[in-house]
């Protein structure tokens, strides 16, 4: 079993949530971290206290070859997590995302096939399929690239899998659906609606709400890392992570009101929708290979484990202290 781990994007939402998880299993965990002259390790700043201190760190930038490398040097596996992840944003700057995540990507499975990394676990999205021309998703559904964001996540995969087919690189690539949670950015919807909720508004500004998703939450991702990380069954292949549970956006503002005991109306807000023929229209996965290859289960899953969920996230961010960190009032690009 791996037990020095380097998670790459461990700043970050998911990726504190997996350094936490990993450390209490007694890894060995060494978070790899965004450099920035804040000396800010993101989230993991504000990590839990029986965490805190029990993980070393190391501030580079993925795009950088060599400081991937050396973050790696002594590793047994690599959690790839790091990646530019905001659709909006990646309309706007959409030649960072090649460089961060497909070329960051390369910089991964290239270190870890130089220093025989023994596990890679690589980070999908259900973004890469684009709008479901089947439900339930499998992993055999077509890539579309509806945008630049997923189609460098497109990209990223496809590098990834090279690696195990032409150099036996052991790659395995998580392709986790919409995952929510404690901490998530307010560029998601559901911490968009939480906040807007929590801090007063009742009507609230958001994009489309008639498409659909499936949405994770996190601890049930953070498991889906945990399970491809200590499983043989999952190197050379693809796994979709989701709850194989589908609800409309429209259905899911009305299942944070009830939770969030609040009377609300929804604004369109023309800045946050998707040009048309980007619009992921509908979002289902279905998860057997996970269930059969890894054993993993979601614990969520279902509209009662939603329902969980949700009165999860919605405690953390209607906290002050979280509350907070947001900025409720702007559109978050």
């Amino acid at each position: 079993m791996p037990n020095k781990i380097l998670i790459t994007g461990a700043d970050g939402f998911i990726g504190s949530h997996l350094t936490e998880a990993l450390v209490r299993a007694g890894y060995d965990v060494k978070a790899f971290v965004l450099y920035n002259s804040f000396n800010s390790w993101g989230w993991l700043d504000h990590c839990a206290d029986d965490v805190r201190g029990q993980f070393e760190v190391f501030a580079g930038d993925i795009r950088d070859p060599h400081g991937v490398r050396t973050a790696m040097a002594g590793c047994d596996a690599v959690l790839h997590l790091a990646a530019l992840i905001a659709i909006p944003y990646s309309y706007h700057s959409p030649d960072t995302y090649v460089d961060t995540n497909i070329k960051g990507t390369l910089n991964v499975v290239q270190a870890a096939r130089e220093l025989g990394v023994r596990k890679v676990v690589h980070t999908s999205t259900s973004e890469v399929y684009g709008t479901a021309r089947f439900v339930p998703i499998t992993e055999d559904h077509p890539l579309q690239g509806q945008s630049p964001y997923s189609a460098s996540k497109i990209g990223a995969d496809q590098i990834a899998q090279s690696f195990y087919l032409s150099f036996s690189t052991p790659v395995v690539t998580l392709r986790p659906f919409n995952t929510y949670g404690p901490r998530q950015s307010a560029r998601a919807v559901i911490p968009t609606i939480i906040t807007q909720i929590a801090s007063g508004q009742r009507r609230l500004k958001l994009g489309a709400v008639h498409p659909t998703r499936d949405f994770n939450f996190v601890a049930d991702t953070v498991q889906g890392f945990i399970k491809a990380l200590e499983s043989d069954a999952g190197v050379g292949e693809v796994i979709n992570v989701g709850s194989n549970f589908e609800i409309s956006i429209g259905d899911t503002v009305q299942a944070i009101a009830e939770v969030m005991n609040a009377e609300i109306e929804i604004e369109t807000d023309e800045q946050r929708l998707r040009p048309d023929k980007s619009e992921v229209e509908r979002l289902w996965a279905d998860n057997t290979r996970a269930r059969d290859l890894l054993g993993w289960t979601p614990a969520y899953g279902g509209l009662d484990g939603f329902r969980r969920g949700l009165a999860e996230t919605a405690e953390w961010f209607t906290d002050p202290a979280n509350l907070a960190r947001y900025k409720a009032d702007q559109y978050n690009l």
